[in-house]
């Protein structure tokens, strides 16, 4: 017995589809977009844009960084929190500026 795709259907229990959920801004590489060449490790102002609360690197899919770009960020990043610019964990981090 075949199960009834209920997904396409306009009274779906889903609110959104798929498409929809997705609809929002398009991503993009705000390195490309900028002409940026080399990202600065000892600025943790412009680095911190690329962690959440935790003090945890983002994910590619969340910031749209291409994969050239966040390998660099994460290097840097990592660079930074070595140095002493950015702590390795923290509570609230985005807080305490």
């Amino acid at each position: 017995m075949a199960k009834p795709n209920t997904h396409n259907n306009s009274n779906s229990i889903y609110p959104f589809s798929q498409t929809d959920a997705n609809a929002g801004k398009k991503k993009y590489c705000r390195f490309k977009k900028s002409g940026i060449e080399y990202i600065d490790y000892k600025d943790p102002e412009f680095l911190k844009k690329f962690l959440n609360e935790q003090g945890k690197i983002l994910p590619r899919r969340i910031t749209g960084t291409s994969l050239k770009f966040q390998r660099k960020v994460a290097q840097a990043v990592k660079r930074g929190r070595h140095i002493g610019v950015l702590p390795f964990v923290a509570d609230n981090f985005k807080g305490d500026n």
